[in-house]
């Protein structure tokens, strides 16, 4: 047992089994030594444990003598096997046997458990080849399964238990392809959701090598209400035979699909077809492996059908090139794809910054012309999936596979409908983060109105009032559809430049070269300026860049915010990076303006590649450029008037409090005395 292993025994926060530890090594009833040390953690005995805790009365578990088996881990070296994976492997496989004979195991001969083996899995689908490599290991894992299943009350549970080690017990395939609950809830809610609009039974296909997970939440959503009928892929891997081992200790009506050696098979009748891209069984595949895999669910499927894949964006939605660009919009032309929605990132456990999308499959409506085919598109880039979220996404999912009388008829909340041909026709993502909102909602004319308003307030104002071009309705619309980050990247519009990670011991408040960072960020008018020798920035940073004038600095976390550097020759401090649009072909961007979008992004929103920021008329940028200028002059001199003003009335209250100062009236003296009372 690990040290971790120990307070989940003890039902006790992980920093109190320290702090026993230590406090008891001088006592009568020191804590137990480390039996080994595996990559630098130690392990315990777990008898030894459960001894010292029932001798001291520690922690907050009675039982925990019976509940040992489910906190520790059986060593490779005791065991008797190879090493941990197939001590797991046995494990796991034992718990199977034990569950589909429905007997004790450790009262059986090594060759009654290999009979009771070839009988429960005569094809060696899931068990058989595991238990006979064990060899003379066989009975030990066998009392040691038993012992297990006891701790946590069912074989179902004790699987469980030594699955959700998969990120500590070197199972690789399966910690990078975990998804968190909240992922897997939204697919299984979504496919229960589907497979009731069907005729017929419920029945689901996972044609991925070694998915299990999502079926796993599918009867877990449904409950014992319905009869759900599997279909799991027949690979021939460790990820996919322990799959069907799942399926087979939790008792699921489960049967094997054909996948043929190009990936193809085939299923008759109403089901849905659930899937997760990289599967456990092919952690690796690339983007085109991904989209190749949905092209075999479609090519199988008929309108009876339904299918929800949960995949990263950026092979579902981003921007795609090339032959992966080619074959998703194969897929598109179908009419199959009924739904696309990107989610939040933090989905996918190995990787919390990537972001997953849904693909929802169903009828093709071929009696539709293709160039007047729809898909609802969603984004909830931004959007925590709670359950009020979840349930109308899914209402919106499952709305989607209608026809134009049922779509019209629905209320969407997060979907819109888009024709599947300005999909195609499109070069960048499928689906767009929405623009970022104008701080007012007020129309032209009520925006016109409010302008003139404020001039004329802003004009008594002496000589700090900014000097505005005439502001009047345009004749016609000319606004620049919005673009995202990553088209003007692609297109050179926009050039990406990292910040520099600089000591922050070579800073300092009086002099050198500016400095942009966090802190500038965050408090972009109220921060002290920092500054840095040049001479020791170029020393320790030979390749560093300095900020050209117009150029917008900005960062994701805590939150995404940016401001111009309107003069230039900057140190941008990492994680600050920079944003520079090209002089030559700025395509409609405006500096402030993108300063502006990026400022309103929603704070949970760290994707910047997929933000969009508006664009400007050629005719328009150079006068809004202009404008904003006058206007941040006439800011910056209303700042500087209020801190003199706040330097006034301190010095005034200081001078008064203190007794160096009177203050006389005003309206008795027609003018100042000389000196000051």
């Amino acid at each position: 047992m690990t040290l971790s292993d120990v307070a989940g025994l003890a039902r006790v926060q992980r920093p109190v089994v320290s702090m026993w530890r230590k406090r008891s090594s001088a006592g009568p009833l020191p804590f137990p030594a480390a039996s080994e040390v595996v990559n630098g953690i130690e392990h315990f005995d777990a008898n030894h444990i459960t001894a010292w805790l029932q001798a001291t009365g520690r922690g907050n578990n009675p039982e925990a003598g019976n509940d040992v088996a489910v906190y520790a881990n059986l060593a490779a070296a005791r065991s008797g096997t190879r090493d941990s994976r197939q001590s797991f492997d046995g494990l796991t496989s034992l718990l199977a046997l034990k569950v589909v004979t429905g007997q004790a195991l450790a009262q059986s001969s090594p060759a009654e458990l290999l009979d009771a083996a070839d009988e429960a899995d005569p094809d060696d689908m899931f068990l058989y080849s595991e238990l006979e490599s064990l060899g003379s290991a066989l009975p030990g894992l066998a009392d040691f399964a038993d012992r297990l299943a006891d701790s946590a009350f069912s074989a179902p549970a004790a699987f469980e238990k030594l699955l959700a080690h998969r990120f500590k017990s070197g199972l690789r395939e399966q910690s990078d392809t975990a998804l968190t609950g909240t992922a897997l809830k939204l697919v299984a809610e979504t496919a229960l959701e589907l497979a009731a609009t069907l005729d017929g039974r419920f029945l689901f296909v996972d044609s991925t090598p070694g998915g299990s997970d999502v079926m796993l939440s599918i009867a877990a959503e449904s409950g014992e209400s319905r009869h759900l009928t599997f279909l799991a892929a027949d690979h021939h891997g460790t990820a996919s035979r322990l799959a069907r081992r799942r399926l087979a200790v939790h008792g699921a009506d489960s049967q094997p699909v054909k996948i043929d050696a190009h990936g193809a098979f085939a299923v008759s009748g109403p089901a849905v077809h659930v899937a997760q891209y990289p599967a456990p069984g092919n952690p690796g595949m690339d983007t085109q492996g991904v989209l190749s895999a949905v092209e075999n669910i479609v090519l199988q499927m008929d309108d009876s059908q339904r299918a929800v894949i949960i995949a990263p964006a950026r092979v579902l939605c981003d921007a795609l090139t090339g032959e992966a660009g080619n074959l998703r919009s194969d897929l598109l032309r179908s009419g199959r794809v009924r739904a696309i929605v990107r989610l939040e990132a933090g989905l996918l456990r190995a990787k919390p910054r990537e972001q997953q999308a849904l693909w929802v499959l169903g009828p093709s409506f071929a009696d539709v012309p293709i160039a007047e085919r729809w898909t609802m598109v969603a984004d909830l880039g931004a959007v925590p999936l709670s359950l009020d979220v979840s349930q109308d996404l899914i209402s919106d999912v499952v709305a989607s596979m209608g026809d134009h009388a049922t779509i019209r008829a629905h209320s969407f909340r997060f979907a819109r409908l888009v024709q599947t041909r300005g999909l195609l026709a499109g070069k960048g993502a499928l689906v767009s983060v929405p623009a970022a909102k104008s701080t007012t909602a007020a129309r032209g004319a009520e925006n016109a109105l409010r302008i003139d308003e404020l001039v004329r307030l802003l004009s008594p104002a002496a000589a700090a009032s900014p000097a505005l071009p005439g502001i009047e309705l345009a004749e016609r619309q000319t606004r620049m559809s919005p673009a995202i980050v990553q088209e003007m990247l692609t297109a050179g519009t926009l050039r990406y430049v990292k910040g520099n990670r600089v000591d922050e011991g070579k800073l300092n408040r009086t002099s050198g070269t500016r400095v942009i960072g966090s802190t500038e960020l965050l408090q972009p008018h109220g921060a002290a300026p920092r500054f840095i020798s040049l001479l020791d920035f170029a020393a320790a940073h030979p390749a560093g860049r300095l900020t050209e004038p117009g150029d917008v600095v900005f960062f994701t976390s805590p939150r995404p915010a940016a401001v111009v550097d309107a003069e230039g020759g900057a140190v941008v401090v990492f994680p600050a990076r920079i944003l520079r649009i090209d002089d030559g072909d700025p395509g409609g961007l405006v500096p402030d303006v993108v300063a502006a979008d990026i400022n309103s992004v929603p704070a949970a929103d760290k994707a910047w590649r997929n933000w969009r920021v508006r664009r400007t008329p050629d005719a328009q940028r150079q006068p809004l450029a202009a404008a904003l200028e006058q206007l941040h002059h006439g800011q910056e001199l209303a700042r500087q008037r209020l801190q003199q003003l706040e330097e006034l009335a301190t010095l005034i209250t200081d001078g008064v409090a203190g007794g160096s100062l009177t203050l006389t009236d005003p309206m008795t003296h027609a003018g100042p005395k000389e000196g000051t009372q």
